[in-house]
C-alpha cells in the first residue's frame, strides 16, 4: 500500500455558508468516489480558501461531510492578483493500491478551468 496526495478544487458562487458546506461536500465526495476510496483510506485532508471566502471553515463542511476522525486543516490561499475567485482546494493524503498515473484529480465546476490537462 502506497501513500498518494490526490487534489482537487471547486469554485462557489458567492461567499455563502451554504453555498460553501454544499460545494466542499460534494468536492470530497467526488474526489473519494472517483478514486474508490473510504475516508478510512485518508491519512489527512487540507483544505484551503481564496481570501474572499469568510463564511465557513471549509474543514467543518468535510467534517459535516461525514470525515469525522479524519485530520483536516483549513488554511487561506494567497491573494495573487487576477487569480480564480471563491474557489475551495483540496489535497488528501490516502493509503492506496493505485499508482499514482491511476490517481484521479478532481477539479469542479468553475475551478475545471484551473487544470485543463485533465479530463473532467
Amino acid at each position: 500500500m502506497a501513500v498518494r496526495a490526490i487534489r482537487g478544487a471547486t469554485q462557489i458562487d458567492a461567499d455563502s455558508r451554504e453555498l460553501l458546506l454544499e460545494a466542499t461536500a460534494e468536492l470530497v465526495r467526488e474526489v473519494l468516489a472517483c478514486n474508490a476510496l473510504t475516508s478510512e483510506d485518508l491519512i489527512s485532508v487540507v483544505l484551503t480558501a481564496t481570501p474572499d471566502l469568510t463564511s465557513e471553515f471549509p474543514a467543518y463542511a468535510a467534517r459535516q461531510a461525514g470525515l469525522q476522525d479524519v485530520p483536516l486543516l483549513s488554511a487561506t490561499e494567497i491573494a495573487v492578483p487576477g487569480s480564480m475567485p471563491r474557489v475551495i482546494r483540496l489535497l488528501a493524503h490516502v493509503e492506496t493500491d493505485l499508482p499514482r498515473s491511476s490517481v484521479k484529480h478532481v477539479y469542479l465546476r468553475g475551478a475545471a478551468a484551473l487544470r485543463t490537462d485533465l479530463n473532467h
